[in-house]
């Protein structure tokens, strides 16, 4: 006999103890992967998120049917941010214009193949990224003086994750899995630091090099900018390659209800590097380029650790609940960004940035009406970045996460699948310092989608 009100319990309970405050969701990561997995609030734990649910747990292959299916998708991510300068009261805006080209698009691809107790798989999947778009115009492209640079501010970051994924499956109640991936990660960036912020930066002990001499001879700096983007879809100013991986185990509890855990490893990549310009900004002087080569040192994407229940309620009904930790803390305390000119001089800055460890809750459900497959859930997670160090070129502010899908299955063998996924407005201010200047307020929401068609065969 199922015992519905134990599980009603279970799945509500950590979202009813959860504090009051200031929430985000994934930082730098996708609030799930592939259609299912976001249009269910993330979840993916304990449950056959399609080829997708590689990325969240391996083990999952293994609850799959029998044969080979072939999933083709993107997502896409829509973000609208308003910056304030509190002081000025002057606005920058997000846009859609500039060489980042927003909404910005990550496809997705994957392949596994069940044949007996034996699962494998495979694909390319967007990780996580983030991207901004303010143009020229302004406060965010003027010096400290309030002129305007007619210089960029944007950014893009993209990572890519291509798991080589097995798992295996004991007895109708345990599977386990592992998967070592390829990582790929690309980032334009644009910014501009007004000389208030640089002169802050200096006071904090977080720029050196020989080009600061330089900047210190100029009659009267403004302010310097940064700027390495390829005007490209997917490839960027800087990159590099590396490795993750993780494990993961299902366990059956009953003919209704599964519960499932997963870890996965911090990355391994190697610094990101490419050409970059650095643009020195006087009042007298004008704007000096510089050019050169960049490192992103050491920029990594945090391990986690999770666990979630399925539960199905009758043949059509089901209810999952995710619980996951990521470690920010261990990888993202600094912007740590090594510039090196071609004459042969150097820059270096660390933008203080000190992510916080992160405790997110997903809930979901579906339910099958003949060939359609409805979806919805919610996401809520604890905030990644301190207000003081909020950094609006590269902000990580999305916060609670409302989401539905639908599934249509044409024929037996092949199926569409849509998501949506609203991370509802949040509202933050940086009380002003070097990674602001000003006292600064962010408002940010963001409407993403996913799309993808199943092939099973």
């Amino acid at each position: 006999m199922r015992n519905h009100k134990l599980v009603a319990a279970l799945l509500g309970g950590p979202i009813l103890t959860l504090s009051p405050g200031t929430w985000a969701t994934e930082g730098l990561r996708l609030e799930g992967y592939g259609a299912i997995s976001r249009a269910m609030g993330g979840t993916a734990m304990a449950q056959d998120a399609g080829v997708a649910g590689i990325m969240s747990n391996p083990a999952t292959l293994s609850i799959a049917p029998q044969g080979s299916r072939f999933t083709v998708g993107a997502d896409v991510i829509t973000a609208r941010i308003v910056n304030e300068d509190l002081v000025t009261g002057e606005r920058s805006r997000t846009s859609d214009s500039g060489k980042n080209r927003g909404p910005y698009v990550a496809p997705q691809l994957g392949y596994s193949l069940t044949r007996g107790a034996w699962s494998l798989g495979t694909g390319a999947f967007a990780l996580g990224g983030l991207g901004t778009e303010y143009g020229r115009q302004g406060f965010l492209s003027e010096g400290s003086s309030g002129a305007a640079t007619g210089l960029d501010n944007s950014s893009r970051l993209l990572v890519v994750d291509i798991p080589f994924a097995l798992s295996y499956r004991f007895n109708d109640r345990l599977t386990v899995g592992a998967s070592i991936d390829a990582v790929w990660s690309g980032l334009n960036l644009n910014m501009l630091l007004g000389a208030n912020q640089v002169g802050g930066l200096i006071a904090d002990g977080r720029v050196e090099g020989s080009l600061l001499g330089t900047l210190s001879t100029l009659p009267a700096l403004d302010g310097a900018h940064l700027g390495l983007t390829r005007d490209h879809p997917v490839s960027s100013g800087a990159d590099a390659w590396g490795l993750g991986g993780r494990v993961g185990m299902t366990w059956a509890l009953t003919e209704d209800t599964r519960v499932g855990a997963a870890y996965n490893f911090a990355t391994r990549l190697n610094d990101l590097s490419g050409d970059a310009t650095l643009t020195a900004v006087d009042q007298v002087a004008g704007q000096i380029p510089i050019s050169g080569r960049v490192r992103i040192v050491d920029f990594q994407m945090p391990a986690s650790f999770g666990a979630g229940v399925t539960h199905k309620v009758d043949e059509n009904w089901s209810l999952s609940l995710d619980i996951s930790r990521v470690l920010w803390r261990d990888v993202v305390k600094d912007l740590d960004v090594r510039f090196s000119s071609n004459e042969g001089d150097d820059l270096n800055l660390e933008i203080p940035q000190n992510y916080k460890n992160q405790t997110i809750v997903g809930v979901g459900t579906a339910y099958r009406l003949g060939d359609w497959v409805l979806r919805g859930g919610y996401r809520h997670g604890t905030q990644v970045v301190p207000d003081r160090d909020l950094f609006v070129t590269l902000p990580v502010t999305p916060t609670r996460i409302l989401s539905a899908g639908v599934s249509y299955q044409p024929s037996p063998r092949s199926r569409v699948d849509f998501a949506y996924s609203h991370n509802l407005e949040i509202d933050r201010t940086n009380p002003g310092n070097s990674n602001t200047g000003n006292p600064v307020r962010t408002r940010e929401s963001q409407n993403n989608f996913v799309f993808s068609y199943t092939l099973s065969f």
